[in-house]
């Protein structure tokens, strides 16, 4: 045992200095040779209640049986893809994403070291497993997690909390493709070349084709002009002037026609689409450090939530949420094989096809739509020329003007939304404004009627809406709704600092996505005192 000494100074009645007994100092021993017979337990340096050892509780608790059926056999043995998942899982609830610092986290941190069991995965190892066995299961093992929430009644899922997200995708900004674009060069490279091979063919006396108003495919481009210049080779055409626009053709236009239907083929429904993601579409995102509102290449994500925990994701390709909202709910039903009674989400989701679909699938409605807030100020509902506010005679189907003249029905017209939705709108028209006071205050147009177009089904279904949102359990929904989804949204992108997918194409994007989500299950699900113990899961 080491120590020092301290040397105290005394003085006697002669001034002089003289030397005490010395005290001793003792320290305590530590050993750097690395020579103990019997090694510690790293589960010593643990304590029982850390966040650690609930993760291995609940993935210990997972059934993993898709994961491992992606394992061939045979060869060399590999890595526990049980403790794989742990690691990850782990990691992501730290905040963490790259395959490289997890590999350093498993040579010095005490509990990736106890996750593992002391292997040390590499980054490459780990990176694969992510893409190659996890992408594909990761949806089934967040099933499994909000199971384990619906079981400690964490959550009943008879309700969703619904609100969207733009998330910027891992793409290059500046590589886009935009369909509009894509397909005006299209049109003019088309008639370009259709007047070059009608000249060659009005020179060579050939059947002239009977061109429709469709754009040729680089198929029928590339026939046509084998045909004309197997046809001048039999004639003898010495116009080299011609041939030579007709080579161009075969050479530089047939490439460029197939490379337009390749981008359109891609593009699909969206409006653009990132060369580097070719999943990723451009979108205005919240985050705009310039604040010109420049489009970057994302994904819109889409999330259902109950006491803060997520029940359901989904990544969409549309900037807007309007059209994500019946694809979201079939996909909240094929997950666990029923459906939630109540949905509450913003004006965002309000829509005649979606009001349609909730009430006609017995869910309760708490959706606002676009005019909600505007139809609850008094200088709206005190206006008497608001379609709205006059009086309708529903036996005889007319409107009454503030004048008192019949705005009669004139007929029906149907009209198709971008999402393919035909709804149904009637049509009156009153029989003379002319002479009518009150016209300027009635309508601006300078006709001598006023047509009004109205659409009674949607009408019904906002002021079912409406009646719902300002009830009592409406206020209620209302007011839970900003604390739940866009909560969620606002840990996940600025406390858990997510603000950019690290991988590209869907099928990662959404296995990432995933991970995220279940690791924010899991924090909820231990700062909410879940422990498992044994075969018994006690909430």
């Amino acid at each position: 045992m080491s120590g020092s000494f301290v040397i105290f100074e005394v003085r006697n009645q002669n001034n002089t200095l003289t030397l005490t007994d010395m005290a001793k100092v003792t320290y305590k021993s530590y050993n750097q040779n690395d020579n103990l017979l019997f090694p510690h337990c790293i589960g010593d340096f643990i304590p029982e209640n850390d966040p650690v050892r609930v993760l291995d509780a609940i993935v210990e608790h997972l059934d993993i049986s898709a994961i491992e059926a992606t394992y061939k056999g045979g060869g060399a043995s590999s890595f526990a893809p049980r403790m794989l998942l742990k690691v990850i899982l782990y990691a992501y609830l730290q905040n963490i994403h790259s395959g490289r610092k997890m590999e350093a986290l498993l040579k010095r941190d005490v509990n990736f070291m106890w996750l593992s069991g002391m292997q040390r995965p590499d980054f490459n190892t780990i990176n694969l497993f992510r893409k190659n066995r996890l992408a594909d299961v990761m949806d089934d093992i967040f099933t499994q997690v909000v199971q384990m929430l619906v079981d400690a009644k964490f959550v009943s899922l008879e309700v969703q909390y619904i609100d969207g997200t733009k998330i910027e995708a891992n793409a290059n900004k500046y590589t886009f493709v935009w369909k509009k674009a894509t397909k005006t060069n299209q049109d003019k490279l088309d008639l370009k070349v259709k007047s070059i091979l009608r000249e060659a063919e009005r020179v060579l006396n050939m059947e002239l084709k009977d061109e429709s108003d469709n754009v040729m495919t680089a198929e029928e481009m590339q026939d046509r002009t084998d045909e004309i210049l197997a046809q001048m080779d039999e004639k003898g055409i010495s116009d080299k002037k011609l041939r030579k626009a007709v080579v161009k053709v075969k050479e530089e236009s047939v490439p460029k026609m197939k490379e337009y239907e390749e981008k359109l083929e891609i593009v699909g429904d969206r409006g653009s689409y990132s060369k580097t993601d070719k999943d990723a579409t451009f979108m205005r995102m919240k985050e705009d450090a310039m604040n010109n509102g420049q489009t970057k290449p994302g994904y819109n994500v889409q999330i259902a939530t109950e006491n803060q925990f997520i029940t359901n994701y989904g990544l969409y390709s549309s900037p807007t949420d309007q059209g994500t909202l019946i694809p979201f709910l079939n996909s909240f039903e094929i997950r666990y094989g029923l459906q939630s009674s109540t949905v509450c989400a913003d004006s965002g989701y309000g829509s005649e096809m979606n009001y349609e679909y909730m009430v006609s699938n017995q869910i309760t409605p708490f959706v606002k739509y676009n005019m909600f807030h505007a139809e609850m100020k008094r200088n709206r509902r005190n206006n008497p020329f608001l379609v709205e506010n006059m009086f309708y005679n529903k036996d005889l189907d007319f409107y009454v003007c503030p004048m008192g003249q019949h705005l009669e029905f004139i007929g029906t017209k149907k009209e198709t939304s971008d999402l393919g939705y035909v709804s149904t709108r009637s049509v009156y028209r009153s029989k003379d404004c002319s002479r009518c006071p009150l016209r300027s205050m009635c309508y601006t147009g300078q006709h001598k009627t006023r047509t009004i177009v109205v659409n009674h089904r949607n009408n019904e279904l906002r002021a079912m809406a409406r009646e719902l949102l300002t009830s009592e359990e409406g206020l209620k929904h209302r007011s839970k709704r900003p604390i739940e989804p866009e909560a969620v949204f606002g840990q996940i992108k600025y406390d858990n600092h997510f603000k950019r997918f690290n991988y590209r194409g869907k099928r990662l994007v959404k296995a990432e996505f995933a991970a995220i989500a279940v690791a924010h299950n899991i924090r909820k699900m231990i700062s909410k005192g879940y422990c498992v113990c044994s075969e018994v899961t006690v909430g």
